[in-house]
């Protein structure tokens, strides 16, 4: 009777551990991705080496290529802008020609004279991804000697700098908040909670308000709230609540804050603003929830 008890006991514990949930961030400052020129595969590497000027959406990246049937690394070297990617492989001077692309490229309007630029440079093959339509993968051109070859990357998303926040959920399910909330991160898990109408996740976060510091809030503290994730109960993704403390994007500002004594409940009083009006928000720690009320 007591080895059925122990083993009742182990097969419990087993199964409320593996209920548990985690967040881990995972910061990407470089990107691998498969690819061809002309049907032939690629692999290609590409890392972040810091920003043109105000824009986390614009910056310089170097790395390389290869054809996969020979895995001879060529490199490469450029700038992420927005989506667009300028790739240079400039032989023998790769290093000083970079670095010169680098001292002549200070701002979002030499950014758009790029390639003019790297071509006093004479390179000796030029990638292009200039497509701003979102298909199933990026589509460009490759360019060597008086050539032109169609080039693509197997790949939605290549942005190189990626603020990563991995839900890891039961059954052995894991999601990325950057691809459906947003690409700025952030995040911080304060509970979660099961019952008849499923799970729920309550999330804290504060991120930037603009990945461009020259734009509208670009220099501000960032925006703070709560997020509520909703799921079935096998853990399968619905939906998510936002709902904000402080904002510049909102103008929400000198929000108040208070806490019950054993700080499982908080409340934040929103002040009015110019789009709306002043409201209360009280987050209830153990039961995942969040109630917004006038």
């Amino acid at each position: 009777m007591k080895k059925i008890f122990t083993l009742l006991f182990s097969l419990s514990l087993a199964f409320f551990l593996c209920q548990k949930v985690e967040l881990k961030e995972v910061t990407d400052s470089s990107q691998v991705f498969r690819g061809e020129i002309a049907g032939i595969p690629i692999t290609m590497q590409l890392n972040y080496t810091g920003i043109v000027d105000c824009s986390q959406y614009q910056h310089f990246v170097e790395g390389w290529y290869y054809y996969n049937k020979h895995q001879k690394k060529i490199p490469l070297s450029g700038i992420y802008d927005y989506g667009k990617l300028y790739l240079y492989n400039f032989g023998n001077k790769q290093k000083q020609s970079f670095k010169i692309l680098q001292e002549k490229i200070t701002s979002p309007q030499l950014i758009e004279k790029t390639d003019s630029i790297a071509q006093t440079l004479e390179p000796k093959e030029v990638f292009d991804f200039t497509n701003e339509d979102l298909h199933t993968e990026i589509t460009g051109n490759f360019h060597l000697k008086d050539k032109t070859y169609a080039v693509k990357l197997f790949t939605i998303d290549n942005m190189i700098y990626r603020f990563n926040n991995y839900l890891i959920l039961p059954n052995n399910r894991k999601i990325n908040t950057y691809d459906f909330i947003d690409r700025y991160g952030g995040n911080e898990l304060i509970s979660y909670k099961s019952d008849h109408a499923g799970n729920r996740v309550l999330l804290y976060f504060e991120r930037m308000s603009n990945f461009n510091a020259c734009g509208m809030c670009g220099a501000s503290e960032g925006e703070k709230g709560y997020r509520i994730l909703y799921f079935t109960k096998d853990w399968n993704y619905k939906n998510y609540e936002e709902f904000l403390t402080e904002s510049c994007l909102q103008n929400i500002y000198d929000t108040t804050k208070t806490k019950s004594k054993d700080r499982k409940t908080l409340k934040y009083k929103i002040n009015k603003t110019a789009t709306s009006p002043s409201y209360t928000l009280t987050v209830d720690v153990n039961n995942a929830s969040i109630i917004k009320s006038k």
